[in-house]
């Protein structure tokens, strides 16, 4: 992923609050050799702190064999994306289709190490950090090997811990154009509000404020 200087993160901050909001994504695996590579869609809870992203998958995936044989992935997380039509970003002195249109949006891939977890006791308890993130409200059974209902199903997953080794983050959000231009768009999203136009112009008007001075 290509990252100009004007669309990297602002601070380790801004992609860790962004990324606190966007738990589903594309786990990225090499092939085998000869085979293209995985891209295994799935939810999965990042913890900032241990420095790890935890999910799981059905034993009878695909990707287990790939995973064991190039451990190196890329958990990667897309939205708050629109496109921008090119008379939008049209300088002053040209017409309005000369301009070029493109496309905005935040992304985040964490570049991680992954560790396959068969043990019974670990599987548990990685399956209860994922449900203490998405059922904060602790309305789900206990997780052991010997408990009803979910001991009898974890022979039939296997966990992944992604031990991040590096993270890409971009917000590509038109900094690289003049402001009055940037708040126009900015205008231009409000008036036009389709599908994901507020939430680029939320992010540019942020970073937008983040850069003044």
């Amino acid at each position: 992923m290509l990252i100009h200087p004007w669309d990297a993160a602002l601070d380790d901050a801004e992609w860790q609050g962004w990324l606190a909001a966007h738990d589903f994504g594309q786990l990225a695996v090499n092939g085998l050799p000869g085979e293209p590579p995985f891209v295994q869609p799935l939810h999965f809870s990042y913890d900032a702190e241990r420095g790890e992203a935890v999910t799981h998958l059905a034993r009878p995936n695909p990707i287990w064999p790939a995973i064991a044989a190039a451990p190196q992935v890329t958990l990667s997380v897309v939205d708050d994306y629109t496109f921008i039509p090119g008379p939008w970003h049209a300088p002053d002195d040209a017409p309005p289709e000369h301009g070029t249109p493109t496309s905005f949006y935040a992304a985040v891939q964490l570049l991680c190490t992954a560790h396959i977890v068969d043990d019974p006791e670990a599987k548990a308890e990685l399956l209860h950090r994922q449900l203490a993130h998405f059922q904060p409200a602790g309305d789900y059974a206990p997780v052991a090997p010997d408990l009803a209902p979910f001991g009898r199903m974890l022979p039939g997953i296997r966990g992944l811990r992604l031990e991040v080794t590096d993270v890409r983050a971009k917000f590509k959000y038109g900094a690289n154009k003049p402001r009055p231009m940037q708040r126009e768009v900015s205008d231009r999203l409000a008036d036009r509000n389709a599908p994901g136009d507020a939430a680029a112009r939320a992010h540019q008007l942020r970073r937008l404020a983040a850069t003044e001075g």
